[in-house]
């Protein structure tokens, strides 16, 4: 087995749905950043989100709005 810390960065990304706080509220940081997407996208802005779906949702309209 390959030691983890020669590769510290390999596994600073998780999927959304792996995260063990996922399923908490949205941090305000991604509320923030996902409100600007919103209104750039035209779409709507659902405070409601968790954390996981929150990081998805900014995703697909960083895609969609070329950022």
């Amino acid at each position: 087995m390959e030691n983890p810390k020669s590769h510290p960065t390999g596994n600073a990304e998780k999927d959304p749905e792996d995260w063990v706080t996922g399923d908490e509220a949205m941090t305000g940081a991604q509320a923030s950043y996902l409100k600007t997407l919103c209104e750039e996208a035209g779409e709507e802005f659902d405070e409601t989100l968790s954390k996981a779906e929150a990081s998805s949702r900014i995703d697909a309209l960083k895609e969609k709005t070329g950022r």
